[in-house]
């Protein structure tokens, strides 16, 4: 089963994930999720739920609205667990929970949130149109949807030289640092599978969003989706 081989992974190396993220995106990983953040500024969300947040770093640059609660959920307890002592470290324990949950199956009351987010972690769902009819049905009318997730360049050279690091150098660091080359095998393999783009835009739709949105980030490395219930 797809979720159980994804939990392993993230389990694997949750204590080495957000060291990984931060090297082999040479740290812009910060500039996208604070960017993806600013997204949200006009809407000024009270309520806020970070789908697959990981060690919750999105969870934590949400804190820049000033929103009342966010909410994070993943599968794979020991990120969570990271999470924590993050939120901890921060000072943040009464403004962000974590808990275990899946995204296509969200234990929320429809029409909860403001918001609802997700940063690197859509390709990761075991069905993303079902993920995202949940994070639809949760979020009340008129909240906002952003997702934060890696692209495909389109430009020469740039394309030639992200698809060679992405197939051979960031399996070998990654594999290094983690000792799970698996892992950083996995991981390449679904942005090149992932639905990016315009396709991704109909995805939103499908599931019920409007006023969809794309906005490509350096170069066409990463990608913010945003679409409005």
């Amino acid at each position: 089963m797809q979720k159980e081989y994804v939990r392993s992974l993230f389990d694997a190396i949750a204590y080495r994930y957000d060291l990984l993220n931060h090297l082999l995106s040479g740290g812009i990983d910060l500039y996208w999720r604070r960017k993806a953040i600013h997204t949200l500024i006009q809407h000024h969300p009270k309520r806020i739920l970070d789908v697959a947040t990981g060690t919750a770093d999105f969870a934590i640059a949400a804190m820049r609205l000033n929103p009342e609660q966010v909410i994070g959920v993943d599968i794979s307890a020991p990120m969570l667990e990271i999470g924590r002592r993050k939120i901890a470290q921060k000072r943040l324990t009464g403004n962000i929970s974590l808990e275990l949950g899946e995204a296509e199956n969200l234990r929320f009351p429809t029409e909860s949130f403001d918001a609802a987010i997700v940063a690197f972690g859509a390709r990761n769902f075991e069905d993303l149109d079902k993920g995202l009819s949940e994070m639809y049905r949760v979020l009340k009318c008129g909240g906002t949807i952003v997702v934060l997730e890696f692209s495909r360049p389109k430009a020469f050279p740039f394309k030639q030289l992200y698809f060679f690091y992405f197939k051979n150098i960031l399996p070998l660091i990654g594999g290094i640092v983690s000792k799970d080359k698996e892992a950083y095998r996995y991981l390449p393999d679904t942005v090149m599978k992932f639905p990016e783009g315009d396709e991704f835009l109909v995805r939103l739709q499908q599931a019920g969003f409007s006023s969809v949105n794309q906005e490509r980030l350096t170069f066409g490395i990463a990608t913010i989706y945003t679409g409005i219930k």
